[in-house]
């Protein structure tokens, strides 16, 4: 059963279980997972493992050691470097508009996104977090930790502003042009 726990960890990555999670997906007592934890913790003291078992809140993580920040660091700059115009407005839309369905991505971008979406999952930077209640039940997606990591951010409110510019054109200005005709 310890495998076990540690797949579903594993499988839920950030989010984490809570004890109440686990008793309910794995049908056992408390006390049981507890010494299950307890067993996975001793694994993950060894000096070999790069990872180990937290309670974060009231949910159990794995998270990696801090001896290996470093790598992760080294890791996020690489990964940084490997992000394209595309990936980065795609992102941009998403950390702005979160959580947010594919659809709305590509309205706002007007070209599909559902390779870049698969992209920036797989690089861990961002995730779906559930579904819409709107017709079809589409997926939304919102940035991870991993992205505030990544940018140097505590959290989503530290993005820098947007600034938009519009052009407020009063009702005639439609019409007229702002090239006059000459008389020849």
């Amino acid at each position: 059963m310890t495998s076990t726990i540690e797949a579903l960890l594993f499988a839920v990555g950030s989010e984490g279980l809570s004890l109440e999670d686990l008793t309910n997906i794995l049908d056992k007592d408390a006390d049981v997972i507890i010494k299950e934890l307890d067993k996975l913790n001793e694994k993950y003291s060894s000096e070999e493992s790069g990872i180990e078992l937290k309670l974060l809140g009231n949910c159990y993580k794995l998270t990696t050691k801090e001896k290996e920040k470093e790598y992760l660091k080294k890791l996020a700059t690489e990964t940084s470097n490997n992000l394209s115009e595309a990936a980065l407005e795609t992102l941009a839309i998403i950390a702005y508009n979160e959580p947010i369905t594919r659809m709305a991505i590509d309205e706002i971008r007007g070209i599909n996104s559902s390779q870049m979406i698969r992209n920036l999952i797989a690089k861990g930077l961002i995730e779906n977090v559930g579904k819409s209640d709107l017709p079809g039940r589409p997926n939304l997606y919102k940035t991870t930790d991993f992205f505030l990591d990544y940018f140097n951010l505590s959290n989503i409110d530290e993005l820098p502003e947007l600034e938009e510019e519009v052009e407020v054109l009063e009702d005639d200005d439609l019409y007229k042009s702002k090239y006059s005709e000459e008389s020849v």
